[in-house]
């Protein structure tokens, strides 16, 4: 019995022990477990933070889609355009930091187009061509006429609507052969000839040779790439070289005084035939071209160096910081510093198409040609005027020629691209 009650006790004696040390386990459990309850809380907020993305993390996607070829041959174009406006146009006025100015409006509008997905600018399409021509209308009823030509039109501005068309054009034969894939006839190329041809006889009529020259090749280059047979091609293609090879054999004939050519405006005819005997005139129309072929001969291999071009800063290049800045470079940079330009070009326009060759779908196939042929026409041209090889008619060198208008067509041609090189990764991914 005695044994029994000493159990119980001890038993009892135990249970309080427990109670006490279970007491102060929770105690202890209840302070620790608030302290790792501030601590979590911590941790969590330096999660919180640490998660958050930083400036350039949100800035990065705005860029992944840019094609880093492209941007850096456009790069090397724009710093040579820069370098070159400050050695030609360092005694006009602004014209260095207007360029400058220039090419950052550029650069916004390339960045913000290259953000539209190029089915989006299908739906543009139609709308802007049909703008476009309207426009062009209401320049030849009632436009603004300067220097002899009607190219502007007052609408609040003043604006040159031809330059709608260089963009314009390409997307709108585009367009309409997308809309034909899987079923072309000839029917199909009659009508995207006929769309062609509207705005570049009206462009021609204003007279505008140069930018006439531009929406002709940009919408033929939509037409070749769609499809078209050589056998179409070829034939215009030898009919041009036989009649090149006609005008330059009876030159004397064609362009003796008083002869009139039937198609031709008297100031085109005259173009023609300077370029052929540029002595005929050699202070009139004929200066243009001799004093370009002096500076680009005067450059020789290495150039006579930066800021130190004779032709250039004694004025006798006439428009040297817009159609005749390739002669303001040659002089300066030789040929070595041409081959480096055209180096640049041909990578430009490399580049271009190849984003053509893999874009996903007809339309951003046939945009993005056509947009990097106008890079070719512009440059070849350009180049090829100052030259001596084709009449002069106007058409700036891309990114190096002072410009406002065209450098902004350029920006919206490259934010095309652009957006066409995104929309392939994107379909990879």
């Amino acid at each position: 019995m005695q044994v029994q009650q000493m159990c119980c006790f001890r038993v009892r004696g135990f249970n309080n022990h427990v109670r006490h040390v279970t007491r102060l386990a929770l105690d202890c459990i209840g302070i620790g477990a608030a302290r790792l309850v501030s601590v979590l809380g911590i941790i969590g907020a330096m999660v919180t933070q640490f998660r958050q993305p930083s400036l350039r993390q949100r800035i990065a996607p705005w860029f992944a889609g840019f094609d880093g070829p492209l941007a850096f041959a456009v790069f090397l174009l724009a710093c040579a355009g820069l370098l070159t406006m400050y050695s030609s146009g360092w005694d006009h006025g602004t014209r260095f930091v207007d360029h400058g100015r220039n090419m950052m409006i550029a650069a916004v509008i390339m960045f913000v187009v290259a953000q539209i997905p190029p089915q989006r600018l299908m739906a543009l399409a139609v709308p802007l061509y049909t703008v476009g021509l309207a426009l062009l209308i209401a320049v030849a009823l009632f436009g603004v006429t300067k220097k002899g030509a009607r190219r502007w039109i007052n609408v609040g501005v003043t604006i040159q609507p031809s330059e709608i068309l260089k963009i314009a054009m390409p997307l709108m034969l585009a367009w309409w052969f997308q809309k034909r894939e899987g079923q072309l006839r000839a029917l199909d190329f009659i009508v995207a000839a006929t769309l062609l041809a509207l705005p570049v006889a009206l462009v021609i009529r204003q007279p505008d040779l140069g930018t006439a020259l531009l929406i002709l090749a940009a919408g033929m280059s939509v037409i070749f790439f769609a499809g078209m047979s050589w056998k179409l091609v070829l034939p215009p293609v030898v009919l041009g070289v036989i009649g090149i090879v006609l005008i330059v054999v009876f030159e004397p004939t064609l362009c003796a005084d008083g002869m009139r050519w039937p198609v031709l405006h008297d100031y085109q005819q005259q173009r023609i035939c300077t370029l052929l005997d540029p002595t005929r005139d050699p202070l009139g129309k004929g200066f243009h071209i001799i004093q370009g072929m002096i500076a680009i001969g005067s450059g020789g291999i290495w150039g006579t160096g930066f800021m130190q071009g004779t032709q250039t800063h004694l004025e006798f290049i006439p428009e040297r910081t817009t159609d005749f800045i390739f002669a303001a470079y040659s002089e300066e940079f030789g040929l070595i510093g041409n081959l480096f330009l055209m180096g640049a070009f041909v990578f430009l326009i490399l580049r271009g198409l190849a984003i053509a060759l893999e874009a996903p779908t007809l339309f951003a196939r046939l945009l993005a040609g056509s947009l990097t042929m106008i890079f070719f026409t512009y440059a070849i041209v350009n180049m090829g005027m100052v030259s001596g090889i084709v009449p002069v008619v106007g058409v700036p060198l891309p990114f190096i020629s002072y410009g406002g208008t065209a450098m902004v067509t350029l920006g919206l041609a490259l934010g095309i691209l652009m957006s066409i090189a995104n929309s392939k990764r994107l379909v990879q991914s």
